[in-house]
C-alpha cells in the first residue's frame, strides 16, 4: 500500500534551511536547483545570518605565531561543551607567508586581513565559513610629492572593516603614514603625511577620505565596530595634557567625529584603554599595566553618558585579555602563555586545552570571533596559495 505524501510549506522548508550551518548548505546545493539558487538570495542569506546570531552562535578564531617557522596560522576552537575549546584545525595564510597579517573584523561573518609589512599594502576579505578569498586590488588614491624630498617608509594602520547599511555595501577603512626624508643628506623629515583611504566592495575600489587630523591607536581587541560606525582611542594635547577620546568613523555618511572618555580611566600611561563593541554597546576595557594580578572595568556609554558596567577584580597571573565570550566571561593569556577563561558570576579562572609557549611572542596571540554566514564577496575559492586547513585529530597536537 502506498503511503500517501505530504507537502511541506515552501515557508517551513526555508525556516529549516536557515538555520543549518553553511558546512550542510553548501552539500545541500546539489539536491534541487531551487535550493542552490535560494541560498544566494540576499532574504536567505540575511535570515540565515540572524539566526546565527540571535543563537549566539560565536566561532573563535585565535591567531598565533610560530616563531620557529616564522609563520603565522590560525587555531579554529571547537565550542562544543565537553571540548573546552580545544583546537579543531590550524589554518595558515600562505598569501601573507612573510609578515603576520593584521587582522580587522569579523563584519557579517567576513573577515579582513592586511599585511602587516611596511610599504606592503596586500589586503583580502575572506569568508571562513564558504570558504571564499578575495584579493583586494591596490589602492588607486594618488600619493602627494614634495620637492627635495623622497618617502622612505609608508604605513597602514588603525583599518576597520564594516557594512554600510545605507548603500549596502561593505567597507575597510584604514590609516596610511607616509614618512620622508632629505633626498640629498637622507636626513629624516619631522613631518609625516597622512592620508585615508576608503574601499568600497561593491565598487572594487579605492578612494581618499578627508584626514581626521588624529592618529589612532590600533586596538588589540578586535571588535570596534557597530550598526555601521567604527571607533578608535586617540590622545589629543601634549604632556602632561594629554586627554584620551575616541575618534568614530560613520561608514554611512563618511564623516569622523570625535567624543570624550571621562576621568574616570585614571592616567592613561599607566592604565591601558581598549575601545570595544561589547552586547550592542560601545564602551572602553579599562586595566592597569604593570603586574600581573589584573582588575579590569568595563564601562558603556548610552546617550552620552558614562556607566560603569561590571568590574573583574584581582584576577592573578595574567597578562592581557583577549576577549568577551557569552555571559560577560573573558578570554585572558596568562603569564604560562595559556589561554584562560575567567567566569565573574563564579570567579572561577578556567586553563583551557591551548598553550601558546611555542607562539614565542605574546603580542602576536589574539582572539576573533566570527558568526557563519553565506555572504558572497565576489572571491574565488580558497586553495593552497591563500589558505591551507590542517585538521587537528587530538587535543594533544593543538599547539
Amino acid at each position: 500500500m502506498q503511503m500517501p505524501r505530504f507537502a511541506v510549506p515552501e515557508a517551513l522548508v526555508t525556516e529549516i534551511l536557515s538555520k543549518l550551518p553553511v558546512k550542510s548548505l553548501i552539500r545541500f546545493n546539489c539536491v534541487c536547483k531551487y535550493w542552490c539558487s535560494s541560498f544566494q538570495t540576499p532574504r536567505f542569506i540575511s535570515k540565515h545570518y540572524h539566526n546565527n546570531l540571535k543563537s549566539n552562535n560565536l566561532n573563535p578564531v585565535l591567531k598565533r605565531f610560530d616563531g620557529n617557522a616564522n609563520l603565522t596560522y590560525f587555531s579554529q576552537l571547537s565550542v562544543e561543551k565537553d571540548e573546552n575549546f580545544l583546537v579543531k584545525q590550524n589554518i595558515s595564510l600562505p598569501f601573507f607567508m612573510h609578515d603576520s597579517p593584521f587582522v580587522w573584523g569579523a563584519c557579517y561573518g567576513l573577515f579582513c586581513l592586511h599585511s602587516s609589512c611596511m610599504n606592503s599594502e596586500e589586503v583580502a576579505i575572506w569568508n571562513p565559513s564558504t570558504r571564499e578569498f578575495k584579493i583586494l586590488p591596490p589602492s588607486s588614491v594618488q600619493r602627494p610629492t614634495y620637492p627635495g624630498l623622497t618617502c622612505d617608509l609608508v604605513m597602514f594602520d588603525c583599518g576597520a572593516f564594516e557594512f554600510d547599511f545605507k548603500t549596502d555595501d561593505y567597507k575597510f577603512i584604514r590609516f596610511v603614514t607616509r614618512c620622508f626624508v632629505d633626498s640629498e643628506c637622507g636626513i629624516e623629515s619631522p613631518d609625516d603625511v597622512s592620508q585615508v583611504e576608503l574601499y568600497s566592495l561593491k565598487c572594487d575600489s579605492w578612494k581618499e577620505i578627508p584626514s581626521p587630523n588624529y592618529r589612532p591607536f590600533d586596538s588589540d581587541l578586535s571588535n570596534n565596530c557597530l550598526d555601521g560606525i567604527c571607533y578608535w582611542k586617540i590622545i589629543i594635547g601634549n604632556s602632561p595634557y594629554e586627554q584620551v577620546m575616541i575618534l568614530s568613523f560613520d561608514m554611512a555618511n563618511e564623516k569622523f567625529s570625535v567624543s570624550p572618555i571621562l576621568d574616570f580611566v585614571g592616567f592613561f600611561l599607566k592604565t591601558n584603554i581598549e575601545v570595544l563593541v561589547f552586547n550592542g554597546s560601545v564602551g572602553v576595557l579599562v586595566y592597569p599595566v604593570e603586574g600581573i594580578d589584573k582588575t579590569f572595568d568595563f564601562w558603556v556609554i548610552n546617550g552620552g553618558v558614562w556607566t560603569k558596567q561590571f568590574s573583574i577584580e584581582s584576577v592573578p597571573g595574567v597578562v592581557n585579555p583577549l576577549g568577551f565570550w557569552k555571559n560577560d566571561e573573558l578570554f585572558l593569556l596568562n603569564t604560562n602563555y595559556e589561554v584562560v577563561l575567567f567566569d565573574p558570576s563564579t570567579q572561577e579562572l578556567k586553563v583551557l586545552g591551548i598553550n601558546t609557549y611555542l607562539d614565542h611572542h605574546r603580542e602576536y596571540v589574539s582572539l576573533f570571533f566570527y558568526v557563519e554566514s553565506l555572504v558572497p564577496i565576489n572571491g574565488i575559492q580558497e586553495h593552497k596559495d591563500h589558505i591551507i586547513r590542517q585538521l587537528v585529530g587530538d587535543a594533544s597536537n593543538n599547539c
